[in-house]
Order: C-alpha cells, then sequence, then structure tokens
C-alpha cells in the first residue's frame, strides 16, 4: 500500500474511531472539531447564578450555596445595592471573588452600572475586574432621553458602546448589553443591533435573554435572534408567560419550563450557531424577596436552593433535549 494511501486510510480511521467516541477522550477539542465538522455542542451548559437572588447572604456563604446547588461559577453584581458596591470594588471585589473561587467556582462575568468611559468609578471597575481575570461584564441599561430623537439618540448610544468597546480591548475584557423588554434602548434587536454596529465586536457584544427576546418579539423572535448571534458573549436565562389582571394584559415570571419560552426551538438555533458561551440563570419569580436581590428574605433558605436546583436541572435537560 502506498504512502499516500495508508495515511488517507489512517485518517479515516482516526475520523471513525472519534465518530463512533473511541478516541474522544485522548484527542484534543480542537482536533476532534476539525476532523467531525462538528463542536461539542451537546456538551453540559456552562451556568452561573445571577447573585443578585443571593443577596441575602455573604460572600463566602453564597458561594458555598452556589456550590452545594451545582453552578459552575457566580455572576455577581457590582452595581449599587449589589453583592459589591462600585465605590468599594478595589477592596471588595477581591474578597468576594476568592470566596467563590475557594469553592472551585468561576467568575466568569459579572452585572455592573458600567455606562460612561469618562466616569472614573466605571473605569475603576473595569480595571479591577480585568486584573482579577473576570472575562465579561453586563453594562448598564441606555435609556431614550426626552426631547431627542430615536434616531439621534441611537447615534449617541453607537458612541457610548463604541467608546467602551476601545477600553475594553485595552483592558482585555469584553462588555454586554443585555436586550430587556420595555422602552428601554436595544429592547428590540434590531436598535440593538444598530448600536452595536461601530463597536470592536470582539470586545463588545451582547447578553442575549431569550425571555426578553420573547415578550418584545413575540412570534419573531427568531429573527432577532438570528440577526443579532454573531454579537452574542454571553446568555441569560429565565421564562415567563402573559397573564390578564384587572383588565389589563402583564408578564408574569414563572419557574424554568413552564412559561411561553420555547427552549427546545431556541437551544436548537444556538447549537446550530454554533453558540457556546457561559450562561446567567436568573430567577424572577417570587421567591420570599430573592427574586428581587432583598438582602432580607421572608423565604425559607433551603425551599430558595430547592427552587434554584430545580431550574439549573431543567435547563440542562431542555439542552440535552433540544
Amino acid at each position: 500500500m502506498g504512502a499516500k494511501k495508508l495515511t488517507q486510510s489512517r485518517r479515516k480511521f482516526i475520523k471513525n474511531s472519534i465518530l463512533a467516541g473511541a478516541l474522544i477522550p485522548f484527542i484534543p477539542n480542537e482536533l476532534q472539531a476539525s476532523l467531525t465538522g462538528l463542536g461539542n455542542v451537546d456538551k453540559p451548559l456552562n451556568v452561573s447564578v445571577f447573585s443578585k437572588h443571593l443577596q441575602f447572604l455573604n460572600y463566602k456563604d453564597m458561594a458555598d450555596a452556589a456550590a452545594e446547588i451545582g453552578f459552575n461559577g457566580v455572576d455577581l453584581t457590582v452595581r449599587p445595592n449589589g453583592h459589591v458596591l462600585p465605590e468599594r470594588v478595589e477592596n471588595d471585589l477581591p474578597e468576594a471573588i476568592d470566596a467563590i473561587r475557594k469553592t472551585g467556582l468561576s467568575t466568569t462575568m459579572i452585572t455592573t452600572t458600567v455606562q460612561d468611559v469618562n466616569n472614573p468609578e466605571d473605569i475603576k471597575v473595569l480595571e479591577t475586574a480585568s486584573k482579577l481575570g473576570v472575562e465579561y461584564y453586563r453594562m448598564n441599561w441606555l435609556k431614550y432621553p426626552d426631547g431627542k430623537s430615536i434616531p439621534d439618540a441611537i447615534e449617541q448610544f453607537k458612541q457610548t458602546l463604541t467608546s467602551l468597546s476601545h477600553i475594553n480591548r485595552k483592558l482585555g475584557i469584553t462588555g454586554c448589553y443585555q436586550n430587556h423588554s420595555g422602552n428601554l434602548a436595544g429592547a428590540s434587536l434590531w436598535e440593538l443591533w444598530e448600536i452595536l454596529k461601530n463597536a470592536d465586536q470582539q470586545n463588545m457584544g451582547v447578553q442575549y435573554d431569550i425571555r426578553h427576546a420573547v415578550v418584545e418579539g413575540g412570534m419573531s423572535w427568531k429573527n432577532g435572534l438570528r440577526l443579532i448571534q454573531p454579537h452574542i458573549k454571553v446568555l441569560a436565562i429565565k421564562d415567563c408567560i402573559w397573564v390578564k389582571r384587572n383588565g389589563a394584559w402583564l408578564v408574569e415570571n414563572v419557574p424554568l419550563g413552564e412559561g411561553m419560552v420555547d427552549f427546545r426551538s431556541y437551544f436548537k438555533l444556538l447549537k446550530e450557531y454554533k453558540i457556546q458561551v457561559p450562561v446567567s440563570l436568573h430567577y424572577e419569580y417570587p421567591m420570599g424577596g430573592a427574586e428581587h436581590g432583598a438582602s432580607s428574605i421572608s423565604a425559607d433558605k433551603q425551599t430558595i436552593f430547592n427552587a434554584m436546583k430545580r431550574d439549573l436541572m431543567k435547563l440542562q435537560q431542555l439542552w440535552q433535549e433540544a
């Protein structure tokens, strides 16, 4: 057998073995993907708990609870009324991250009110987070000002995100803007796509929130996802339903899988787009005040932990079934 034919036969054997799973533990991830043409999109999601819902606990107890429940990390609130106050970021963020990492969990992301490159406090938050190895931060929401047209405001927002993206690149951190239903800028994925147009795509993107996308997009949320998917850096997960109360239609948050978000279709699309990014799991339904980030809760702690574990397990189940 010629050398060329032998080489081709060996490559075919390796590829078939990988597809059968025989050699996967011994092949680097990059080589697996190149030989099979696929990434491992079915591996469990990397899920952090949004620490807003554990703000009734100190750093150590929060980290211990997150680890016990089964999370991979903590999406830490670094904002007014958060786990870490922005004015204390240099002292408190290292302490919080140390407590989290001692449990074996990560702090891949933080949630902030960062918005202005000319605000020294905002820059200090980013500098401190970057030095501590945080990879992503969620920035503040932008509001349409009175007395200015929406197109003019969007041009201003484009400058804001572009300026932030340049600071992010310098610091080696990535900013994310969350699509949020309502009257905030970027509630529609189409306007958010426009706002991001001039930003450095590597260091500024979207924390894509499927709950808010479904509320705003109705039956066209798939179009919005298709448009914005190249910009997705982090995923936020929660569920909701529409309810009619006293003659008015309202959005009510519910446990994962009990609402109107079609997670199986959503996750199939994420796999199709090969989106494999960190996930922040949110709990916005009634939990004794924990849903609002309360520092003192009326519900039993273990009841809250059980609800968190239930949604985490449901999330992984839905991902595997998609």
